[in-house]
């Protein structure tokens, strides 16, 4: 037994993960035939189908088509046994940003962390290690990290650098995370938030594909893809940021 293999049977094990979700590690056993058909045909089985799934699910909420999938009394029984979303989220903690509205999902299906400005550092905030937990505990093979228009964060962040603010407690250090971000787009034409915003997103894409030795590493092998989107407060879309 490989010592990755072991240490996801043992995630499982130790973190009391349920059955559907150990369909994504191969365990055998843990479901009959038709139960992990039906859990299958119903998920996203790669990062093309799962970017598939929100992306449509964001037109339905763009177009007030909404169909509000999986968020029955049946649905809500049915995943108390045990979770296998197909994609986790990295979102702003903003009031007006709910994943599982705007990409138009239901309970169970999105692995959702949220926090002001999306960040992904410092490590000790345990976002990184939520994602992983996403990744590696439940299988997603989809990270996003969706950032928003008017990110009162990434504003926070250049009023720091342009006159000097100082926030109080704990939300300076949101601020100083995100200062690299609005640094690296000062040079670029436009507006110096919506370009901040952008900036921001791409770096968080990039930490969580660099970052060792969970995420990178199933980077590596195929087996996760991480994107970065940007949505719209005003029009409701998510446009992809390459």
């Amino acid at each position: 037994m490989s010592d990755s293999s072991f240490s996801r049977r043992k995630f499982l094990k130790i973190s009391g993960v349920g059955a559907i979700a150990a369909t994504s590690f191969n365990l055998g056993g843990v479901l009959s035939a038709t139960e992990t058909q039906a859990a299958e045909s119903t998920r996203p089985q790669n990062a093309d189908e799962a970017l598939k799934a929100l992306m449509e699910g964001n037109k339905r909420f763009v177009d007030s088509t909404k169909k509000g999938p999986g968020r029955s009394t049946k649905r809500r029984k049915e995943v108390a046994a045990g979770q296998n979303p197909f994609v986790a989220i990295l979102a702003c903690a903003d009031s007006r940003v709910a994943p599982e509205i705007l990409f138009d999902q239901g309970i169970g299906d999105l692995f959702v962390v949220r926090v002001a400005g999306n960040i992904v550092n410092p490590t000790n905030y345990g976002i990184q290690g939520s994602l992983e937990f996403g990744v590696l505990a439940l299988g997603a093979p989809l990270i996003m990290v969706l950032g928003h228009s008017e990110c009162g964060a990434v504003a926070g962040a250049i009023e720091a650098l342009q006159n000097g603010t100082q926030f109080p407690g704990s939300i300076n250090n949101i601020v100083q995370t995100i200062e690299p971000a609005v640094e690296k787009a000062k040079g670029e034409k436009g507006d110096l938030l919506h370009n901040s915003i952008i900036s921001n997103v791409q770096m968080g894409v990039d930490k969580l594909n660099n970052s060792d030795p969970v995420i990178s590493g199933l980077v590596k092998k195929g087996k996760v893809k991480v994107v970065g989107a940007n949505y719209d407060l005003k029009t409701g879309e998510v446009k992809l940021v390459s």
